[in-house]
């Protein structure tokens, strides 16, 4: 267990770290290799783990290009214009509009995807606006806050929530009619405790002229319109895709290439209007590395499995499943969050479902853990920097803007924003699958 533990958190720092451009892919797989040549894991766990990560990993990447070929097409500039006018010169409901906004975009983008694109957007409308610094901050924190907290409703929402429906056979269908309601709940929560934080830095009014009009930020009309039928095809695709026998990266892929193939229009429509969204470059810097970090990460992980500690947390699953279901749901919930927190939200995941496969759970109990598996991998992260790939990113997009974070700043807002969201979830959760059943 002491080496497993000891090259778990020796990978974790170097995905965080990066040395020389290392990349998060290489780095987790010169972890699994590590594992592998001290014989905490062995070749036979290769497959078996790439079976559990793979459609989530291409899921992410498709997603990922399809969020930079809209957003390069202008799609998302257009909604988040369209959103700052609807708040009608109030600093207050513009707040609360960009929470909404970015709880739509984690919806479906995915967490990582909508804090890549929907931060330097806010950040560039702040900027026109000219509003304070402590305005500004309260703005990016809030965008930083939903995008990960609301990014429970789908399955494609976030990585962790499709690692954790594939890994019980839940449907995309099964997964929403659970999870839709506990997320708007979180919205809610979320947008309350927000505003409750950080209302007196928030302006009373704001100058809507020194906004563009929406239009002007398409820049690609064709790709633009086409991204609304891809939109609405891969909404009806993830629903049909568990019934037909689908991976839901089959789907996401299937939606990128079309939006591909409509930047690449000049190949094949000539007389469409001139392309201008480079593809290529795009398609460079999708995060192919995930795909990497995926397998090793969880290869590393798996060898924590091998050591004994998914045993151990079985257990700890149990204890909590005898005293009672509301204690299994907050229990297991804030376990979770803490895990997450601490070792990053997507080991946890695996982790966590390892363990309460592994633990003898009565059914409505499993059911509950399950689900709380989610919220606790998908709030926790907001404890701290390193819960979450997407606080990460967010943090180091605010850096390169001129906006640091400090890590104990970070943690302070942190805790405050998130623990208070997490109970109200799981209270949600709980109550939410007592009535379906």
């Amino acid at each position: 267990m002491f080496v497993s533990s000891l090259i778990f958190f020796l990978t974790l720092i170097f995905v965080i770290w990066q040395p020389r451009g290392l990349g998060i892919g290489w780095s987790a797989l010169g972890g699994a290799g590590l594992a592998l040549a001290s014989g905490v894991i062995s070749l036979a766990d290769v497959p078996v783990v790439w079976h559990i990560v793979w459609d989530a990993s291409f899921t992410f990447v498709a997603l990922i290009i399809i969020s930079l070929l809209l957003d390069a097409a202008g799609f998302f500039e257009w909604a988040a214009l369209h959103v700052a006018r609807w708040g009608n010169g109030q600093g207050h409901y513009l707040f609360l509009l960009i929470i909404l906004l970015g709880a739509v975009m984690a919806a479906l983008f995915a967490n990582d995807g909508g804090v890549l694109i929907l931060t330097p957007l806010v950040l560039e409308m702040l900027r026109a606006l000219r509003f304070r610094p402590a305005a500004t901050f309260a703005f990016v924190m809030a965008t930083g806050f939903v995008v990960d907290a609301a990014s429970l409703p789908l399955m494609i929402s976030n990585l962790t929530n499709i690692i954790v429906a594939n890994y019980f056979h839940i449907s995309f269908a099964g997964y929403a009619a659970v999870m839709v309601a506990v997320d708007l709940l979180v919205v809610l929560a979320s947008g309350a405790v927000l505003w409750l934080l950080f209302r007196r830095d928030l302006p009373q009014r704001f100058e809507l002229s020194a906004l563009p009009d929406p239009a002007s930020a398409i820049r690609d009309p064709f790709v633009f319109n086409i991204g609304w039928l891809v939109l609405v095809l891969l909404l009806c695709g993830y629903f049909a895709a568990h019934g037909l026998g689908v991976p839901v990266s089959a789907v996401a892929s299937a939606a990128a290439a079309i939006l591909v193939l409509a930047a690449l229009r000049e190949h094949w429509l000539p007389q469409q209007p001139r392309a201008v969204i480079p593809v290529l470059t795009l398609l460079r810097e999708a995060p192919w590395q995930i795909v990497l970090f995926s397998l090793g990460m969880y290869l590393v992980v798996f060898g924590l499995r091998n050591q004994g500690l998914t045993a151990e947390l079985s257990l700890t699953l149990e204890w909590l499943a005898g005293q009672g279901y509301w204690a299994a749901t907050l229990g297991s919930g804030f376990l979770f969050a803490v895990l997450s927190a601490v070792m990053n939200n997507l080991p946890t995941a695996m982790i966590a479902s390892l363990s309460i496969e592994a633990a003898h759970l009565p059914a409505d109990i499993r059911e509950v853990m399950i689900y709380a598996n989610v919220i606790g991998t998908g709030l926790g992260p907001k404890i701290t920097p390193l819960g979450s790939l997407a606080t990460l990113l967010w943090l180091h997009v605010l850096a390169q803007r001129g906006i640091p974070v400090g890590w104990g700043q970070y943690m302070r807002i942190g805790v405050v924003l998130t623990l208070p969201v997490l109970l109200i979830a799981l209270l949600g959760l709980g109550a939410w699958l007592r009535i379906l059943h």
